[in-house]
């Protein structure tokens, strides 16, 4: 694909003041990626020239795109001078001869939606839809396959309401038409903005052709408010779900599953429902229990769960890890962990079997502590090691024992309980004779 026909414009700058909140709009997640994460990286996509502009927060935008992305061009719109979409165009200089304006908000957008506007040979395009119900929206009229105008809801005639297409608010324009009328834009209007749809006006009244190109509403459905962005979420979970399972992912109950967009599948592997995967997890043939939570760790050729954790950091190959078990920051090769157990910051070797009630005590209440766990070791239920501690290859711990012994030598059984007593009819003597 050639990138070097079209240089994409992303408006950012907004507050988002319907989200209610202090973040920027375009910095709340969707799948576990701010929402202008995920426009740019389709922009990316067709395009080696992305300029976002940004005003509100913008420090804070700025640094969180340029942790994922290299290359990406930053433009500080004045939105005290000069608000408004027009205004937000005013300090960009655009590389290629064709430019996509598209909005921050709108992180549903995919690669190939964005293909039309670079395949369509027009000095203006403007994006559209049609709705089963378009009140509120202002109608485009449309004769020969050109734009004619648009007509506000409240401007519209009784014939024009019936009119079922829509702005969807995305443009693409050659670049000698935005050099020639953004110069041109005045805020003289109730709202003192400068509007980028009087570049469309300016245009139609110099006779410029203005072609609409037919977009796909849940595409570029923008997110204005919580409840957008529950909406869109759903949406986003949808296609990154059906995409891994076009590619042998088995998903049980898929919509009861929340796989962020970080998360990378390889071979053959089940996920059950209820589970949520985060980060960069990589799950590689592997089978993930129902209602399991794994977090920025990697899962080779094991079973997780049901109701098993994975907390970031943490590396499971040729194991099972069953119910109630916690992992934080660990690597575990070859080893059975079945149920009700934290594993933290401890590497765990080929052959171990990890009882029911096992605790790492991996932190002192300062500093967190390193727990190594030899090769065929068998661990009883309902031991503690307090670390830092090690445990060498074939070494047999008893259950309900506490180590808080550095080493503990190949071979060797640990063994530390009380002498069992037993006082005859204690009970009674403390509740008394049963009636």
């Amino acid at each position: 694909m050639n990138k070097n026909k079209i240089s994409i414009v992303i408006l950012a700058a907004g507050k988002g003041s319907r989200m209610k909140s202090i973040t920027a709009k375009v910095l709340h997640n969707i799948s576990g990626k701010p929402m202008l994460y995920h426009i740019i990286k389709s922009s990316l996509e067709i395009s080696n020239d992305i300029t976002v502009v940004v005003a509100h927060q913008k420090e804070v935008v700025i640094e969180k795109m340029k942790s994922y992305f290299d290359d990406i061009n930053f433009v500080s719109q004045d939105a005290k001078e000069f608000p408004g979409t027009g205004g937000a165009m005013m300090g960009v200089k655009a590389k290629n001869e064709k430019v996509l304006v598209l909005n921050g908000d709108m992180p549903l957008i995919k690669p190939s939606s964005l293909q039309g506007f670079l395949d369509t040979d027009a000095k203006v395009i403007m994006s559209i839809f049609d709705l089963q119900n378009p009140d509120g929206y202002g109608r485009v009229l449309i004769k020969d396959g050109e734009v004619q105008s648009i007509v506000e809801q409240k401007d519209a005639s009784n014939d024009e309401l019936k009119i079922t297409t829509v702005n969807a608010g995305i443009y693409a324009f050659s670049k000698d038409i935005l050099e020639k009328y953004i110069p041109l834009l005045s805020n003289d209007n109730a709202q003192k903005e400068y509007y980028l749809t009087d570049v469309i006006a300016m245009a139609k009244k110099d006779e410029v052709s203005i072609v609409p190109l037919l977009v796909d509403e849940e595409e570029f459905k923008g997110v204005n408010s919580r409840v957008d962005l529950a909406a869109a979420e759903v949406i986003m979970q949808d296609f990154i779900k059906a995409k891994w399972m076009m590619s042998g992912v088995n998903m049980q109950l898929p919509s009861s599953i929340f796989v962020e967009e970080s998360v990378t599948f390889k071979g053959e592997c089940i996920v059950e429902n209820g589970c949520r995967l985060t980060g960069e997890t990589l799950i590689k043939n592997s089978h993930i229990k129902a209602n399991s939570i794994i977090e920025d760790s990697i899962v080779k050729n094991s079973d997780i769960g049901p109701l098993a954790h994975l907390r970031p950091a943490s590396c499971i190959e040729d194991s099972h890890i069953g119910n109630f078990v916690e992992v934080k920051k660990s690597s575990l090769k070859g080893v059975k962990a079945g149920h009700l157990s934290y594993i933290g910051d401890a590497l765990v070797d080929v052959g171990t079997n990890i009882g029911a009630g096992f605790i790492t005590c991996n932190y002192d209440g300062i500093n967190k502590h390193k727990t190594i766990i030899g090769k065929n070791v068998f661990v009883g239920s309902d031991t503690h090691l307090v670390a830092p501690v090690t445990l060498e290859d074939d070494v047999m711990i008893a259950a309900g024992t506490t180590v808080t012994t550095g080493t503990v030598k190949k071979g060797s059984l640990v063994l530390s309980r009380t002498k069992l007593r037993t006082i005859k009819d204690f009970y009674y003597k403390f509740f008394g004779k049963i009636k």
